[in-house]
C-alpha cells in the first residue's frame, strides 16, 4: 500500500506493508537514521518522534496510523543549518554521552516543552520517564532541559 507522510514538513510517499512499523519507514524507506531502534517493544523510548504535538515511540506505532499527521524527527529540528535550542542545550550541559538516547530523549522534551513558560525538574523527570539513558544518569539531560527558555522553544 502507498501512504503520504508529512515528515518535518515535506510530503513523502511510502510503499509500506500494513504492518510496516513507523520507526522503520522513517530510517529504511526515509533514510532519516536520527529514530533509533532499540527494545522495538515501545519500552526505552530511543525511538520517540512527535506525532501533532505528541511524543510517540515509532517502533510501536504502524506507519499506516499516522498517515495525514504532522511528524516531526529529530532531523527536523535544526533549521537552516543551525540546531535547534533544546539540541543546543544538550550540547552545552554535556547530556550526551553515547548519543544513542539523544535523539528520542530530545524529542520527547520537545513535545512536553512546547509551550511551557514554568518548567521544573519533576516535569522535566516526568516527561523523560519514558526514555532510558544508560550513560549520564540523567542530572545533565535534566539541566539542559530546564536551561531553555520554553518561550522559544518552537520556531
Amino acid at each position: 500500500m502507498k501512504v503520504i507522510l508529512n515528515v518535518n514538513d515535506e510530503i513523502h510517499e511510502a510503499d509500506i506493508k500494513p504492518s510496516d512499523r513507523l520507526s522503520d519507514v522513517l530510517r529504511d524507506k526515509l533514510k532519516m537514521k536520527g529514530t533509533k531502534r532499540g527494545c522495538d517493544t515501545g519500552g526505552c523510548g530511543a525511538c520517540t518522534v512527535v506525532v501533532d504535538g505528541k511524543a510517540v515511540y515509532s517502533c510501536s506505532t504502524f506507519a499506516a496510523s499516522v498517515e495525514g499527521k504532522k511528524i516531526i524527527t529529530i532531523e527536523g529540528l535544526s533549521k537552516n543549518g543551525e540546531l535547534h535550542t533544546l539540541q543546543k542545550a544538550f550540547l552545552e550541559h554535556g547530556a550526551v554521552q553515547c548519543g544513542f538516547c539523544t535523539p528520542g530523549m530530545i524529542m520527547a522534551l520537545y513535545a512536553a516543552l512546547e509551550g511551557k513558560k514554568e518548567v521544573t525538574a519533576d516535569y522535566v523527570k516526568e516527561a523523560i520517564a519514558g526514555n532510558i539513558c544508560r550513560c549520564t544518569g540523567y542530572v545533565k539531560i535534566i539541566n539542559a532541559a530546564l536551561s531553555v527558555d520554553k518561550g522559544g522553544l518552537k520556531r
